[in-house]
């Protein structure tokens, strides 16, 4: 039998993380969810994923097929032993769901208020720099597996909207960063992006699209009902 596959979701215990963490646990999938803040909340989605497997009735052992752990996803090193943390745990890695990002709401309107440079740095380092320290820990195991990395980006990054500049412009960054670590990570790697609109579990199926795709890489999937159009 085929074992199954396993995948890091990074601020996975709420929104669109906790969204695509219920769709690959019901499809069999092992997963382990990073978080910041919220362990409760975090500990509390373990157990509902655990519920709601098809691993869990066809096993005795609960252990170690959802898993929780802290993680800062603006520090590095944390993020490389997260990475460490669930190949100890889980042994393989075939999936990464790179879901994290930072925003200050700012008016996008008005320059005066779009030039904070904590903002620029703290935006940069987490909606571009944090997803490349993270493909960068994962790559060894991703290469092993053939596996795919994914990212969420935002409609704010193709068009220029959102809670701020530093905002839009990174997530623009994020986009151009996913296609060139596709590059660099072909062909055994796989790399994609969403950009959500309002449907969590839309997203979530167009993640689970790219898993299954095999073909499929260096795409940013706008799901968005048609608002860029």
């Amino acid at each position: 039998m085929t074992p199954p596959l396993v995948a890091l979701i990074t601020a996975g215990s709420a929104g669109l993380g906790a969204a695509t963490a219920r769709l690959f646990a019901r499809n069999g999938i092992r997963l382990v969810i990073s978080y910041d803040s919220n362990g409760q909340r975090a500990y509390e989605l373990v157990e509902e994923l655990t519920n709601i497997s098809p691993l869990t009735a066809a096993s005795t052992d609960r252990q170690d097929n959802y898993v929780a752990l802290k993680a800062d996803l603006a520090e590095k090193d944390q993020i490389s032993q997260l990475v460490d943390n669930t190949i100890f745990i889980m042994g393989k890695l075939d999936i990464v769901f790179s879901n994290g990002a930072w925003i200050r709401l700012r008016d996008i309107n008005d320059l005066d208020d779009n030039v904070n440079e904590e903002d620029w740095d703290t935006c940069f380092n987490m909606n571009v720099k944090s997803h490349l320290w993270l493909m960068h820990a994962a790559k060894p195991y991703l290469d092993q597996t053939e596996g795919v990395f994914i990212t969420t980006a935002c409609l704010a990054g193709v068009i220029v909207s959102g809670s701020s500049l530093a905002y839009s412009v990174t997530k623009a960054a994020q986009i151009h960063l996913a296609k060139g670590l596709a590059q660099i990570a072909a062909p055994k790697i796989r790399v994609n992006t969403v950009s959500p609109g309002l449907m969590l579990t839309d997203v979530a199926e167009q993640v689970l699209c790219f898993v299954k795709s095999k073909s499929v890489t260096g795409v940013n999937a706008i799901i968005d009902g048609g608002m860029v159009l």
